[in-house]
């Protein structure tokens, strides 16, 4: 999936190309609007915490190293057990699966208050009263909605941010 964005001037504007794209068959589900908060979206498809915050990109950094964590945690329980017994390898992958979770919950916990850095270079458009529509789409389906919004919304900017950040 390929996130792109359109910069338009105003709400009537969002509206039509919001319209546009869902008769072209893009769910809802997968249109995002982002205005400041001076502005009522009425009926668009306000943009939530997943798009807004940096939430999902720190559950893939506390998944991994909770992960790495844990499992280290469990190789030095394996090797220097607190009992007498032995432990199995079974503890290397509770220890590891127990980290990626305690990991993925707090980093997601702390990364649900960074704003997503993707919009940063629209903060001060969208400041001014201008909206922005975020669009999810396959790749296949990038370039030909790309030609489709700007040629019916020649207003529109446009911009596209490639998985991964």
């Amino acid at each position: 999936m390929r996130k792109l964005f359109f910069l338009l001037p105003n709400i009537d504007s969002c509206r039509a190309v919001v319209t546009e794209l869902e008769n072209a068959g893009v769910p809802e589900r997968h249109l995002h609007v982002v205005a400041s908060l001076e502005q009522s979206l009425g009926d668009l498809p306000e943009a939530g915490v997943l798009q807004k915050t940096e939430i999902l990109h720190g559950l893939e950094w506390g998944l991994g190293l909770g992960a790495v964590a844990g499992f280290l945690g469990g190789l030095l329980i394996v090797k220097f057990p607190p009992t007498a017994h032995g432990l199995g390898n079974g503890t290397l992958v509770i220890a590891a699966v127990l980290g990626a979770l305690f990991g993925a919950l707090v980093s997601a916990l702390m990364s649900s208050h960074e704003h997503n850095h993707s919009l940063d270079k629209y903060e001060q458009a969208i400041e001014n009263g201008e909206i922005l529509l975020l669009v999810d789409l396959p790749r296949s389906q990038v370039e030909t909605t790309k030609r489709m919004v700007l040629e019916h919304h020649p207003e529109a900017e446009f911009g596209v941010r490639k998985p991964g950040r």
